[in-house]
């Protein structure tokens, strides 16, 4: 999960809030020179609003006042934003002199008066702050674009996009931990997608923490009931489990969904199989091989699930279980003719129905095997 491009679909304010502010006339020609700009989006209207608010701002009373403070913090801070290129020249710690400036009258009493302005300014210089990030992480240096995202944060605390990237950065870095925490937060917000989802789980499995992983998932779940692909994760770490009993009520919304994937009709008929429903096993078996008839693993299956019944029910000679299991099994060894379980398989087999003929074959087959 990464944005090459940054997109900033909530952070900024527009300067609608910025007109509303005008409080004196001393500051009618800032406000002005903002409003010109949000008409025009002509940079030159932010130089204006610049020149004004530092001739504002000339001695150590003036430097005081919090109200041109706030607005000399509300132009550079605009400025920083729009001003990517830097075509109004300004200095190579502009963007430090401006959060400085921000966090120190952040301190004070009376800035509590101006909420929208700092607020504004804040949002403008996360903005800033995400845009020097992912520029250090198109050069893969997730060091630097970590921290200038958890600076980002600070300014801007509910964007949780911003918790997508500073788990993605710890990820890179190899925090496992710190990653999967961070996604799991994002699972527990209105912000939920299955992509921090599947990268929360795949941390905590990179970790060794199935369970955690597993929970994340069902988390997932119940926020996106519809995602296939979380779905598909939860019956995997049941299978990988062998947690037939958890992962049989998954199956049917599964299998929908997966109508010609013949993988998950392997999967579920052993899940079937080893919870004796023995008539859905043997149909999603052959599902699997009528999807894929070049697949060893199913068609071997299918012949011990036969096998298994002709022993359950001691049949003797050619019984109609025996003799499907022989020829599944025969088949799984055209596929793998040096799998030995296979052979073994076929040994049972014939030994039920006493064909000696092919005992000796089969016993002929094995010899050679453990001859090489």
């Amino acid at each position: 999960m990464i944005c090459r491009k940054i997109i900033l679909p909530v952070l900024i304010m527009s300067f609608s809030a910025s007109v509303a502010f005008c409080q004196t006339e001393v500051l009618k020609g800032v406000v002005n020179s903002l409003a010109f700009y949000k008409q025009k989006k002509d940079l030159k209207y932010l130089a204006n609003a610049k020149k004004s608010v530092d001739s504002l701002i000339t001695t150590r009373a003036d430097s005081m006042d919090v109200q041109k403070t706030v607005y000399r913090i509300v132009v550079n801070s605009s400025i920083l934003y729009i001003d990517t290129l830097n075509k109004l020249n300004q200095p190579a710690n502009f963007f430090l002199q401006t959060t400085d400036l921000l966090d120190k009258l952040s301190l004070k009493r009376k800035s509590y008066k101006y909420p929208a302005e700092l607020d504004y300014s804040r949002r403008c210089l996360a903005n800033v702050y995400m845009r020097k990030a992912f520029a250090y992480m198109n050069k893969s240096d997730f060091h630097n674009a970590l921290q200038l995202f958890e600076s980002a944060k600070k300014y801007a605390p509910s964007f949780k996009q911003l918790d997508a990237y500073i788990a993605y950065s710890n990820n890179k870095l190899g925090n496992m931990q710190t990653a999967a925490k961070y996604y799991s937060d994002l699972i527990n917000s209105d912000s939920v997608k299955a992509e921090y989802v599947q990268a929360a789980s795949n941390n905590y499995k990179l970790l060794g923490d199935t369970l955690s992983a597993l929970n994340v998932i069902k988390k997932g779940r119940k926020h996106l009931p519809n995602d296939k692909t979380l779905l598909l994760d939860e019956a995997n770490i049941y299978s990988n489990r062998k947690d037939y009993r958890s992962l049989a009520p998954l199956l049917p919304a599964l299998l929908d969904v997966n109508s010609n994937n013949a993988d998950i009709a392997f999967v579920a008929a052993v899940c079937y199989d080893h919870l004796n429903q023995t008539e859905k096993a043997e149909s999603l078996y052959l599902r699997s091989i009528e999807l894929n008839s070049s697949s060893y693993d199913p068609i071997y299956n299918l012949g011990l699930l036969y096998l298994k019944e002709s022993v359950i029910k001691q049949e003797k000679g050619d019984s109609p279980d025996n003799s499907r299991a022989a020829q599944w099994l025969e088949k799984a060894n055209e596929i793998s003719p040096n799998n030995a379980n296979c052979l073994k398989a076929l040994q049972l087999v014939y030994a039920q129905s006493g064909n000696e003929d092919q005992i000796n074959r089969i016993n002929n087959k094995l010899k050679q095997l453990t001859n090489q």
